[in-house]
């Protein structure tokens, strides 16, 4: 009778070739994952950026008498009867990793006071507004900025620097 030995298993050798393909392809996969991550943030910055635009232009013909919130708190804050103009992940001001913000416009002439605002808001309704979103981390949640205001016009900058009222220094978005 013959003894026959069974070889059964993986060899040292094999598993680390099976590990040195396994992080191979990882490595060629994740940049692009984070590209794809960027990329999404920034969609969905924009996307903010236009929801808060239609929210003023709302706010505006319905609650101020002409004129616009100055804050996401304001645009959060609902009419006695009805709804907010903004979403609730939109009042706090970090989504998808940008931040957004509201600022003054560069001039800020008050239109319906405070007060006499439908939602009485907490701060008078001006004749314009500007809405900015920077990245959290530029190169990682993000890498350009994007801003707006009551012309409605989207504007960014490449470097994720913030865009100051006057949209100085960057590009209309194609």
């Amino acid at each position: 009778m013959k003894n026959m030995q069974k070889n059964e298993g993986f060899t040292l050798i094999e598993l680390l070739i099976v590990v040195a393909i396994i992080g191979i392809i990882a490595a060629i996969a994740v940049p692009g994952l984070l590209r794809a991550r960027q990329s999404g943030n920034e969609a969905s910055a924009i996307g903010s950026i236009r929801a808060v635009s239609s929210a003023e232009a709302t706010y505006a013909a319905s609650c101020a008498g002409g004129g616009y919130a100055q804050s996401l708190a304001d645009l959060g804050k609902a009419p006695t009867s009805g709804v907010p103009f903004i979403s609730p992940d939109l009042v706090g001001g970090i989504k998808q990793g940008y931040n957004v913000a509201l600022g003054a416009p560069t001039a800020a002439t008050v239109v319906t006071t405070a007060a006499n605002t439908c939602n009485t808001a907490a701060a008078d309704a001006l004749a314009g507004y500007y809405v900015h979103a920077e990245p959290v981390a530029v190169g990682s949640t993000g890498q350009r900025s994007f801003a707006s205001d009551h012309r409605g016009t989207i504007y960014q900058k490449s470097d994720g620097t913030a865009i100051d009222n006057a949209m100085s220094g960057a590009q209309v978005l194609q």
